[in-house]
């Protein structure tokens, strides 16, 4: 599909704002206390950030049982036997790759041939530590584009210290070193894409008035190679309120062409074909479908009803057209596959002569092969697929080949990888290690009943000889927004710091996720967002029902909107939870909007600054706090680079709890982005304070 066939693709070249932060006089909220605490790198707040690092670290870190624990999860990021994942680039298999003495990360290549084997030989294209040295710098790996069909030179982004905002670089993998003089984008959120070896789009702060009100690049430029970047020639602007603007070029040999993407809000972009002459020409398919263009083909998965071709298309199918008779007016669609009541589309990727459908019913995955032909398109099975845990599916070479990458895995399995040509049994090459002992559980799948009577699912991982006496430390995970599934998936660092201990794992599937397509999502987004939290909370309730835990021995933990789902189980919830851990987090509504790329998620939850702000304060934390009531303890972790969720949401939010005297602390890592850690060591550290905290409180 086309580079630009989504909005998450068109943000996911880059994404956000210099990383300043500070309150200015324009913006500052009226009678906030802690309004200071927002200025990211301000003094007195790192300051005030430093004081508490420091007593959490106390608190959680000064045992040995936490130095084992530390050390068993750096040990499981750091296994040199994990699977090192890999992109095909023209006759290589590049991966990236961090351990213990690779900090900050190798870029390699190898041979599939030599990948096959259970120890390859694996050639560095570039040593992002040894970068690091040579440039006194903090680099974090951003990825890489290369340009088809000589994938010589490469356009690689990176990361000062993890934040979303990076720089751009020509990279020759001929001679393994930068372009001199080559393309450079200066430090950013926006990026560089190939047009041809001469020439890229350039989308990313070309000055005052040149990012949207997310912080986002509003302008999409052509650049030549060897002139400076403000003599680029604009492709096209956006207007005021958009979100996000972008450009690139489909290399598919054969069926080049050039898109321009207007992401208004999330859901709701437009894709442009640029003509040879300059200019463009409307895709005309509803802005809430997301729009992929491969080869002959329209494909378009539907995120609200679509009437098209004398008929009415439902909210979660996946329909397709010829692309030129689509720009030609004609709407002759034919369906790919349709939703029912408990199936999803979960995703779908091309190879030469197919497309892999992958489908998610009640949460579990099944893989469709659909093959476009002269008389349609027809549909088959997918030869030896796993048939339990989740799958996941995508092309190793959607030009040249019908191979696919297969992974399967879930709570208890390690991950494999196996390759497969369609139509063939795969061919398992690689599998992660067992990191934890976990033959004393078992996995169920339950159905908790919400608040308004739905039916929400949630995987449990519990010990086989479980009591069923209401004492088990249980961790409750749980995420609900932006559509977005929660699937089972092996994890090391789960395994070491909870299910080996005896602990259960719960994973809910709570409404605002994609579990089932757009209409779960749907359902919780701006005034209906309570649904989510109704439905964490009956999970949390059916917990306790089936005696597996009591409310002092339940923990939850969540990130991003996670964690403004664990906020609003603190605010609304807290005699239902014994600790909580929000990480990276939302927490003041009423200014998220005017914090870095906060103004970006008014399609989640609604524009504070109108009369949204009628049913956002109702899940709004930092306003629904009340000193009079007792909360569970409480962690807060955040990042300084977090150029994304704003910093400031947690600060704010543990000094409002700290000054009422509430059983809260607070930790913040210096670098590491929105992700949190900028390596294995700060990750190890970060997860291992969680899940001590957690274990420390539940097992009280």
């Amino acid at each position: 599909m086309s580079q630009l066939s989504t909005v998450c693709q068109a943000m996911s070249v880059a994404a956000g704002l210099a990383l300043t932060g500070a309150v200015s006089a324009q913006n500052a909220p009226d009678g906030d206390p802690y309004a200071w605490l927002e200025d990211v790198q301000g003094d007195k707040a790192l300051d005030w950030v430093k004081a508490r690092n420091a007593k959490a670290e106390a608190e959680i870190a000064g045992t040995p049982a936490f130095k084992t624990l530390e050390a068993q999860i750096r040990a499981v990021l750091d296994s040199d036997a994990k699977i090192p994942s890999v992109e095909k680039i023209g006759e290589y298999y590049y991966n990236f790759w961090k351990d213990k003495q690779h900090e900050r990360g190798l870029w390699r290549r190898t041979t599939l041939a030599e990948y096959r084997k259970p120890e390859p030989r694996w050639e560095t294209a570039l040593d992002l530590d040894a970068l690091n040295k040579a440039e006194g710098a903090k680099w974090v790996w951003h990825g890489a584009d290369c340009l088809r069909p000589k994938y010589q030179r490469c356009l690689i982004a990176l990361s000062p210290g993890g934040s979303d905002a990076d720089v751009t670089r020509e990279f020759d993998l001929a001679t393994k070193q930068f372009v001199q003089d080559g393309f450079f984008r200066p430090e950013a959120k926006g990026g560089l894409s190939w047009i041809d070896e001469d020439t890229v789009y350039v989308f990313t702060d070309f000055g005052p008035g040149t990012l949207t009100s997310s912080g986002y690049p509003n302008i999409v430029k052509e650049w030549k190679r060897g002139t400076p970047l403000a003599s680029a020639k604009t492709v096209y602007e956006g207007k005021p309120g958009d979100m996000y603007i972008a450009a690139g070029r489909d290399h598919t040999p054969g069926y080049q062409r050039d898109f321009v993407n207007r992401t208004i809000a999330f859901y709701n972009d437009e894709l442009y074909l640029r003509n040879a002459d300059g200019s463009l020409t409307k895709v005309d398919a509803p802005n809430s479908a997301q729009k992929g263009v491969h080869k002959d083909w329209l494909v378009l998965e539907l995120r609200e009803p679509y009437e098209a071709g004398g008929k009415t298309w439902k909210p979660g199918s996946l329909i397709a057209t010829d692309f030129n008779d689509f720009m030609a007016g004609k709407r002759d669609f034919t369906a790919l596959f349709e939703p029912t009541d408990n199936a999803a589309l979960a995703g779908s990727t091309w190879t030469k002569d197919h497309l892999v459908l992958n489908v998610m019913e009640d949460v579990k995955n099944r893989l469709i092969v659909l093959t476009p032909g002269k008389d349609g398109w027809a549909k088959s099975a997918f030869v030896g697929a796993s048939t339990i845990g989740t799958i996941g599916v995508g092309a190793v070479d959607a030009d040249d080949s019908n191979a696919v990458w297969l992974t399967a895995t879930d709570f208890l399995s390690p991950t494999t990888l196996s390759i497969a040509e369609i139509g063939q049994k795969p061919e398992v090459l690689k599998s992660n290690p067992v990191f934890f002992d976990g033959s004393k559980d078992v996995i169920e799948q339950h159905f908790a009943a919400s608040k308004d009577g739905t039916k929400v699912p949630y995987f449990l991982v519990r010990p086989k000889d479980l009591a069923f006496d209401g004492k088990a430390p249980t961790l409750l995970y749980g995420y609900g927004g932006f559509e977005v599934s929660m699937t089972p998936a092996y994890s090391g660092s789960i395994g070491k710091a909870w299910l080996e201990k005896g602990g259960v794992y719960a994973l809910a599937n709570i409404r605002g996720g994609g579990e089932y397509g757009p209409r779960w999502h749907q359902a919780a987004l701006k005034a209906n967002r309570h649904k989510a939290y109704e439905d964490f909370a009956a999970i949390a309730d059916d917990l306790v029902a089936r005696k597996i835990t009591s409310p002092q021995h339940l923990g939850t933990m969540g990130g991003s909107n996670g964690g403004l789902l664990m906020g609003n189980m603190l605010t609304q919830y807290p005699e239902k939870f014994g600790a909580i851990v929000v990480q990276v987090p939302l927490l003041d509504m009423k200014r998220y909007s005017h914090l870095l790329a906060g103004a970006s998620w008014m399609a989640e939850y609604g524009d504070p600054d109108t009369s949204d702000w009628s049913f956002i304060q109702t899940f709004s934390p930092y306003h629904l706090f009340d000193a009079n009531k007792t909360y569970p303890a409480t962690l807060f972790t955040t990042s300084t680079k977090d150029d994304r969720v704003h910093p400031g949401h947690a600060r704010k939010m543990m000094a409002k709890m700290e000054a009422a005297d509430k059983d809260v602390r607070y930790y913040e890592n210096i670098e590491g982005g929105h992700g949190g850690a900028a390596n294995n060591a700060q990750a190890a550290h970060m997860n291992a304070l969680a899940y001590t905290f957690l274990w420390n409180q539940l097992t009280k």
